[in-house]
């Protein structure tokens, strides 16, 4: 593999965040484990004063309760222990080239639709309604890489769509 090719490759077990990203899943770790836990803890001790375990909804409710817990929680310290952290102005060697953290405005000229500004962020951070949209989505995918000016078809599960780049910020 050509040195150059390096940069390009993720590894599959990095969690690209930006600062941001990482400070949130940093505060949901922490209430995880501080305050989720003691709750959980004080559920469990209550479902087991009920006695006969065998019978008990509550009981079993709250060891479901806990597994999830646990289970994210270490979810969350994988990612976090893996995390990269990305510019939120994306990477300064690309220029004006599509990249994970860059604010882009597109337009769909497949509906002629306005034009719509997102942020390309790492899948973890990803949430539509806050116009951050994956690096690993249809869309974002289909962009990355991509200048102001570009025309590119994107394979949706709503069907083919062509997006204009209007800006790269």
């Amino acid at each position: 593999m050509a040195k150059n090719d390096d940069a390009a490759i993720i590894e599959e077990d990095q969690t690209l965040v930006t600062k941001e990203g990482l400070k949130q899943l940093q505060d949901e770790l922490e209430i995880l484990k501080t305050v989720r836990r003691k709750e959980v803890a004080v559920r469990l001790k209550e479902a087991i004063s009920y006695g006969d375990l065998s019978e008990n909804s509550e009981y079993q409710e709250a060891k479901n309760e806990q597994a999830f817990t646990e289970g994210r929680i270490m979810e969350l310290e994988q990612m976090i222990k893996s995390a990269k952290i990305i510019s939120d102005k994306g990477s300064a060697s690309k220029g004006n080239d599509i990249q994970i953290g860059k604010t882009i405005t597109i337009r769909n000229k497949t509906d002629g639709d306005d034009p719509v500004e997102y942020k390309i962020v790492g899948s973890t951070e990803a949430n539509p309604h806050e116009s951050k949209i994956s690096n690993e989505s249809p869309v974002g995918k289909a962009l990355l890489g991509k200048k102001k000016g570009d025309v590119v078809d994107v394979i949706t599960p709503a069907g083919v769509f062509k997006y204009e780049v209007v800006k790269v910020a």
